[in-house]
């Protein structure tokens, strides 16, 4: 199984809400086995950057994530967080 992370930061504050409802448009995406969208409760007692929005999804294989990333609603979701976004990491990694 493969476990796909993801952060986003806003550009602005005001625009968190617009990037998770961008992000949530993944949802819709049939090519996973989970994939949860939420916002950071920011809780972390040490100081740093921290993301405003975490995507998790679990896939199978690398042809399920790579179906998942070819899906329309995936573009879409890029086109509407990308010009909102400040940051974004994301990880990949197999899981035991």
């Amino acid at each position: 199984m493969i476990r796909h992370i993801v952060f986003f930061t806003a550009k602005r504050p005001e625009d968190r809400d617009r990037v998770r409802e961008g992000l949530e448009l993944l949802k819709g995406i049939p090519d996973c086995i989970r994939l949860e969208i939420a916002e950071n409760r920011f809780e972390d007692p040490i100081p740093g950057p921290s993301p405003d929005v975490v995507v998790y999804g679990e896939f199978e294989d690398e042809a399920q994530l790579a179906a998942y990333k070819a899906h329309p609603l995936y573009q879409e979701s890029i086109a509407r967080v990308r010009p909102l976004r400040e940051m974004r990491i994301a990880a990949d990694f197999l899981a035991d």
